[in-house]
């Protein structure tokens, strides 16, 4: 952190610990508070929100839940808690795109920033997760990547890549802006069964 810190002062900067710290780590957790982070992401337990709290009340970085954001209520409990500064949305985890909006919207009325990634979606997912960050509550960019990390080849067209400048296009046309490609789907299809 130090060394990236030094070569770019003004970089805007994020950890993600994974869940991989307990409360125990705090003092060290707030070393990092000398790096002007924009916050640390999930440092404790993937299933917890109130050491959060503790936590983020012993260090001046922001906190962001990810893993423990399953629903609005866990939302609603992190903030009124004080267990987080930001969250990150995942509307795979979450439900679903109307509750991902519900609860970005709770989280710009009570001044919670949010931002969103994405998990391992083909271009379906992907182009999901693309709309849902243009939505005006998602003020930090978004952490979502090309499906050709994870897939050889993709299910839509057109595929989700990176534009020359590391820019993703937003997907036109109707619906998500991708289209289904049906022999895709064969390609890979395990099973298929039609309801009439």
């Amino acid at each position: 952190m130090e060394a990236v810190r030094n070569s770019y002062p003004t970089l805007q900067l994020m950890v993600d610990a994974n869940g991989d710290y307990a409360i125990d780590d705090a003092k060290h957790l707030a070393k990092l508070d000398k790096y002007g982070l924009t916050m640390i992401e999930q440092p404790l337990s993937y299933s917890d929100i109130y050491f959060h709290s503790k936590l983020q009340k012993s260090i001046e970085t922001p906190l962001c839940l990810d893993e423990s954001i399953h629903s609005l209520e866990d939302a609603i409990t992190a903030v009124e808690l004080g267990s987080c500064k930001i969250v990150n949305i995942k509307e795979g985890r979450v439900g679903g795109m109307a509750e991902a909006v519900r609860i970005a919207e709770y989280c710009h009325k009570n001044g919670i920033p949010v931002w969103s990634g994405g998990m391992d979606e083909t271009g379906i997912g992907r182009a999901f997760n693309i709309h849902l960050q243009t939505a005006p509550a998602f003020t930090i960019p978004g952490d979502t990547s090309e499906t050709k990390l994870y897939f050889t080849e993709d299910i839509v067209t057109p595929p989700v890549t990176l534009d020359q400048d590391g820019y993703i296009s937003i997907p036109e046309g109707p619906g998500i802006g991708v289209k289904v490609e049906e022999d895709m789907v064969k390609k890979f299809e395990i099973n298929r069964e039609e309801l009439i």
